[in-house]
């Protein structure tokens, strides 16, 4: 995954998140102001007085907060405020509430639709959790650990495997992706078909609420009846209810078996097959199962050159599957047995399994490269989409064709997570287009696709989140049940709309 960049952008008078997918003109408000008036001014020394200087961040260091993963939108803040603890977090809280300003919160802002980039800088701070990055306990006897929001994913998962244990939330972004911000957007990943969303990782959560207030819900309990399960509020919720400070989650016994294979297919038809036989043969050991096209080699090896093709390059389509466990299973054998059955019965055409943990790293390199691949061509629309999973096969080809019959010049790429109905469905338009020829472009396919997916009755957001992204798009498919419901449990958790405003929804007073 592409690191963020680290150089001071100037804030632009009106920034176009173009290349993300907005459409061309979106009416989200992204002006900015290089240089701070006196009010500016006077809330960063109240800031700092109140704080402390250590807290506190200023002038060209914002900079690097205040721009999205991919580098598509540059904004700006008040200031960012770097809590160490809990506490830290809580005074932070009110003081912004003390001075009028509005709280977006962020972990390691590698999410992809801007819920951490704020979009209003002269009235909005940044609290960033990056300090924030203790493992508390991790208890192999209970199953669990129980670690600080701004923990990076890859480093629990480190610790995690020093205990014998695994954490099973595998992203692309893991070495910077934080554990707060995977809670706040209930992160997917690669490995939801056997574990589940982040959703179902969570036992408990420690949240500072709107108010300053600190909800302690870090139970590691399995099963706990009382009532309503108000943790539940928060994950999802982008930081709009509160900030998430620690979290407490499930832990399994780490795989010592893994086996992974890449295999091709005469039609992506043939992928929902497979799936189904892959669910019963190797039934829950099976934890990963993606499907590519086959352009996503020629990407993969525009981002890394040196990637060897594992088997020939041209099947319709492909799939990357993975199966683990531990114990007395062998899970070796049993990848062999079901690859070598379908193989006989022509279901696979072709087919490679990893022989060592370098080989399946490099089967992995192409699904991971595809998308550096892509990010090298320019701006592009990106989707998270689901839709029911026998469905899969028959949306990608109709949404392929309606984006072609839109956009005749424009490459489609459509790949993602079989076994979730989650599907990434790109559209890269030509070279050689200006920045607002693009625009329209990717505008025009986002239209073109939503058409598809609201027909076959899918989300526009599978495991990324709303975000301010693609607000419009959900408030424009949100029944009035629903919207009163959220607009209830807003006015009540946070009546001031201090947390994240402009992310979701727009709920009232600087939304």
């Amino acid at each position: 995954m592409m690191g963020l960049k680290t150089e001071l952008l100037t804030i632009p008078p009106l920034v176009s998140a173009m290349s993300a997918g907005w459409g061309q003109w979106e009416s989200v408000n992204l002006i900015g102001s290089s240089e701070a008036g006196a009010t500016g001014h006077d809330q960063r020394e109240a800031l700092c007085r109140v704080l402390g200087p250590d807290m506190v961040l200023t002038g060209e260091e914002v900079g690097r907060y205040c721009r999205d993963w991919h580098g598509d939108v540059t904004t700006g803040a008040v200031a960012v405020i770097r809590p160490r603890t809990t506490d830290e977090v809580a005074a932070a809280i009110k003081a912004c509430a003390s001075l009028g300003l509005s709280i977006v919160p962020q972990g390691g802002n590698t999410g992809l639709v801007l819920g951490a980039v704020p979009d209003r800088p002269d009235s909005q701070v940044v609290l960033s959790l990056e300090r924030m990055t203790a493992i508390r306990r991790i208890d192999a006897d209970d199953f669990s650990a129980v670690v600080e929001a701004g923990c990076i994913l890859s480093e629990l998962k480190d610790a995690v495997a020093r205990e014998g244990m695994f954490f099973p939330l595998a992203l692309g972004a893991q070495g910077s992706c934080r554990i707060g911000g995977n809670v706040s957007t209930n992160a997917g990943g690669i490995n939801v078909l056997r574990y589940g969303m982040t959703r179902e990782l969570v036992l408990g959560l420690e949240v500072v609420l709107p108010d300053g207030t600190i909800f302690n819900g870090l139970s590691t309990l399995r099963k706990d009846n009382r009532g309503i399960d108000l943790k539940q509020l928060f994950i999802g919720a982008e930081g709009t209810l509160g900030i998430i400070t620690a979290v407490s989650v499930k832990l399994m016994p780490e795989p010592d078996q893994v086996a992974t294979a890449l295999v091709g297919l005469n039609a992506l038809d043939d992928a929902i097959v497979l799936y189904r036989r892959a669910r019963r043969d190797c039934c829950d050991l099976l934890s990963a199962f993606e499907f590519m096209p086959p352009l996503a080699f020629v990407l993969a090896r525009e981002a890394i050159p040196d990637l060897a093709l594992p088997m020939a390059g041209d099947y319709p389509a492909y799939v990357l599957m993975e199966i683990s466990g531990s114990g007395l299973v062998d899970i070796n054998e049993l990848m062999e047995q079901f690859l070598g059955g379908v193989m006989e019965e022509g279901l696979v055409a072709d087919g490679v399994i990893a022989t060592s943990k370098g080989q399946a790293r490099n089967l992995w390199l192409f699904r991971e490269g595809m998308n550096e691949g892509q990010a090298k061509r320019g701006p592009h629309l990106r989707t998270d989409i689901s839709v029911p999973l026998s469905r899969l096969a028959d949306f990608v080809r109709d949404a392929e064709a309606a984006v072609a019959e839109a956009l005749p010049d424009c490459v489609s790429v459509s790949y993602g997570h079989v076994g979730d109905g989650n599907v990434h469905l790109n559209v890269l338009p030509p070279a050689g287009l200006s920045p607002e020829q693009c625009a329209v472009q990717i505008y025009q396919a986002k239209v073109a696709i939503n058409g598809v997916l609201d027909a076959y009755h899918g989300s526009i957001s599978a495991e990324h989140g709303i975000g301010r992204l693609k607000k419009s798009d959900f408030d424009a498919r949100l029944p009035e049940v629903q919207r009163q419901l959220l607009t209830a449990l807003k006015t009540a958790i946070d009546p001031t709309f201090v947390m994240n405003p402009g992310c979701q929804l727009n709920f009232g007073r600087n939304s």
